[in-house]
């Protein structure tokens, strides 16, 4: 009898050795065909360039090529494809079950993933491109995020009859069609925390404990292929992880954050009212580091508009303990840290309330 807690964690080792296997191949053609900015040198959110951040990485955004979370996604359809067509084909009691790929559960999150990776791939290519790009504008992001969202909080309202969101300890709250901009809402907010996508190692390990939270707490509301499906992405981070720590061999970049962010946002949703839990109300706390990033960027700009100086050295947060002097390694391992006790938090709360 294969156990539930198997049919999750297989998907996970399964991206993790495939994500491993990969790698090598991917990084050969990315340093072949120079996948790295031609120049270095990044513009702050009030439209002037950022000195400080230029300064400290002035040489790093250069030397290693972008692209590097195709190694995540990669990773997780390669093994939800490879389970699926191996059930198919070998149709095994026991190999059946391994079988994730589900309409009511995987379909959702899995299409936000590629989603969102095959438009940060695209920006990815413009940034590298001869002569130097600029990338896709941020508007049109922003317009690819929105119109993604838009369609996957349609489809939780009108497909899924979702119109109320879990309370920490209390009844639903009842929301109605709110429910759609609510979930365009934090998909655009968790796609503003992809800037934490700055040090070597550090968006790997948030990231990771983020995802891992959502795993356990679906496998708690007995959504096995969701939490299938989280576990294999948590496998291709810590194979991305494992070559992103310092000196990075690739950088994560838009291919990788927005189709981590995006997913996110469906993991929240799908572990909420939808599995009779609390996914949107604990992501706060779970993503607590991502929260700060955010705000941490926000408050700069704020402060700058009222009072004409900065309130951080540099924005966001991390690079402002890098200005202070902390070497980044320091500031990764006790971001890696604070981000698994955020987590934990979060998914006590969470199954305190399931």
């Amino acid at each position: 009898m294969l156990s539930e807690i198997v049919r999750v964690l297989v998907p996970g080792a399964a991206a993790f050795i495939i994500g491993m296997g990969i790698t090598p191949i991917l990084t050969h053609y990315l340093y072949k065909y120079k996948a790295w900015k031609k120049t270095s040198g990044k513009i702050a959110l009030d439209g002037s360039p950022a000195h400080g951040f230029n300064v400290l990485h002035k040489e790093h955004e250069v030397r290693a090529p972008r692209m590097g979370g195709i190694v995540i996604w990669a990773s997780v359809l390669i093994t939800i494809l490879g389970i699926a067509l191996v059930a198919r084909f070998i149709p095994d009691a026991q190999i059946l079950k391994l079988d994730f790929l589900s309409r009511n559960q995987t379909w959702i999150p899995l299409a936000s993933l590629l989603v969102g990776a095959f438009a940060g791939l695209l920006d990815d290519f413009l940034l590298i491109r001869p002569g130097g790009g600029e990338g896709l504008w941020l508007s049109f992001r922003l317009l690819i995020v929105f119109l993604l969202s838009s369609f996957i909080g349609l489809w939780f309202w009108f497909k899924l009859d979702v119109t109320a969101i879990g309370v920490p300890f209390g009844a639903p709250l009842e929301i109605g069609w709110l429910i759609v901009p609510l979930f365009v809402l934090i998909s655009l907010a968790l796609y503003a925390s992809g800037i934490i996508d700055g040090i070597d190692g550090l968006s790997g390990g948030v990231f990771g404990s983020v995802v891992a939270s959502y795993a356990i707490i679906a496998f708690a509301q007995n959504q096995i292929d969701l939490a299938a499906f989280a576990a294999a992405i948590v496998g291709g981070i810590l194979a991305f992880l494992w070559f992103n720590i310092p000196p990075a061999r690739f950088y994560m970049s838009d291919t990788g954050t927005m189709a981590l962010t995006l997913t996110i946002a469906t993991l929240a949703f799908m572990t909420d009212d939808l599995g009779g839990g609390v996914g949107i109300a604990v992501l706060p706390v779970i993503g607590a580091l991502l929260v700060a990033t955010v705000a941490s960027n926000i408050a700069q700009v704020v402060w700058k508009r009222f009072f004409g100086r900065k309130l951080f050295l540099i924005a966001p947060l991390h690079h402002h303990f890098e200005a202070m002097g902390w070497p980044s390694s320091k500031i990764v391992m006790r971001y890696w840290v604070l981000s698994v006790v955020f987590a934990f938090m979060g998914v006590i709360i969470a199954l305190a309330t399931t």
